[in-house]
């Protein structure tokens, strides 16, 4: 806020060229954010003209506006404003789409939008503008901090945001669908790079036989403990998908699918609430805290991990702790872990990790990595991180 570009002469023609319309048909929220792009001084000085410039255009807005907008680029200009109250003042404009919604509902920053949310933002606008023409929104109600005027403000968003376009499209659930996409996609790019670290690594290491007999023994266990309710068996089942489907007959396709699943987990705890996960005001259980713990590890920490336990072999600790040491001291992999709360953060998360680990005889009971873990932790990864 107030960085914007300097040496613009900040006139008439200039607010015309940021909104991309004539002066007469500018409205506030076109004023607002062409003085919000350049410095807050050089906008607070530019008012007094703009505003004798609207006037002579015969789209004078409102004295409210305009002590609204000195007021906000002052509290700019004087580093007091915070970027939820330029935020506001943005929305008392009455066309500037609320960040977040009372259904909250979220549209991505500027910047991160696609095609979709930036047609519909552009259309949310123009939807607002004509509640504006109609009357049925009051800028000037707004800037005053009208609470009913703001509730209307709210629900006519909302209320768009829900309602089908003419072409069918739900404007909010068409937005949810291609932020969806971005995030598939850049998840697959990040699974498919991780992937080819782990082979690039991973040839220049010997491949260690399967441990047959410990395998059969961990399937055996294994499938004794999926049938149990409760954790561990209720989490290992949600990480690799099991739900109420029959179990793989071949032990090393189970393992391997179990094991890939806490690397990569692929559906969430049955809960009998649904809204249990998101109370905010509860602890999490067991069960959902081991679950988010999984799916709050980074490609880059599994990598450093099992590529330092498969360098190491059978034998060497693996305790939550010395995984984290592993992922900070990484030659194979650049993990950023500076700060020494990444570390306590790393060990945390990876202590969700090894009781499950010992349910799969990847490690003992002691934390030492196994000969079956040697063996299989790299193939779940690339199992993990494989396409399909």
């Amino acid at each position: 806020m107030g960085v914007g570009s300097r040496g613009v002469n900040v006139d008439l023609d200039f607010v015309s060229a940021h909104a991309g319309r004539p002066a007469a048909h500018l409205t506030r929220r076109d004023i607002a954010r062409a003085l919000l792009a350049v410095a807050s001084g050089q906008a607070l000085v530019a008012i007094p003209d703009l505003r004798r410039a609207m006037l002579a255009a015969g789209n004078p807005l409102s004295a409210a506006f305009w002590d609204s907008a000195k007021a906000a680029l002052t509290g700019i200009e004087a580093g007091v404003a915070t970027v939820g109250d330029v935020q506001r003042w943005l929305e008392s404009t009455g066309t500037e789409p609320i960040l977040i919604t009372r259904s909250y509902f979220v549209w991505p920053e500027e910047g991160e939008r696609g095609p979709v949310a930036t047609e519909l933002y552009d259309r949310l606008v123009a939807h607002l503008e004509e509640h504006v023409v109609s009357g049925t929104i009051v800028p000037d109600r707004l800037v005053s901090g009208d609470s009913d005027a703001r509730a209307v403000y709210e629900e006519i968003q909302d209320r768009w945001l829900t309602t089908p376009l003419p072409d069918g499209r739900v404007p909010g659930v068409a937005v949810g669908d291609e932020l969806d996409e971005g995030l598939f996609a850049s998840w697959d790019e990040e699974e498919a790079f991780a992937l080819s670290e782990l082979y690039r690594v991973l040839a220049d290491l010997p491949e260690p036989s399967c441990p047959t007999a410990d395998l059969d023994a961990a399937a055996r266990g294994l499938r004794e403990l999926l049938a149990e309710p409760g954790y561990p068996g209720s989490v290992l089942k949600a990480c690799a998908g099991l739900d109420g489907e029959p179990l793989p007959e071949s032990d090393t396709e189970l393992w391997l699918m179990v094991a890939a699943g806490i690397a990569s987990p692929v559906s969430d705890l049955q809960e009998e609430d649904e809204h249990q996960f998101w109370d905010l005001d509860g602890e999490l259980n067991r069960e959902d805290s081991a679950l988010a713990a999984l799916c709050t590890i980074h490609h880059a920490d599994w990598l450093a991990a099992v590529i330092a336990l498969a360098r190491r072999g059978p034998g060497v600790l693996a305790s939550p702790e010395r995984i984290a040491r592993f992922v900070a001291e990484s030659e194979d992999i650049d993990v950023d872990m500076d700060d020494p709360e990444d570390l306590e953060t790393t060990e945390a998360l990876f202590s969700s990790v090894t009781p499950l680990w010992e349910k799969l005889g990847i490690v003992d009971e002691k934390a030492i990595l196994t000969p079956l873990g040697w063996w299989g932790l790299p193939k779940a990864l690339e199992r993990a991180w494989s396409p399909g």
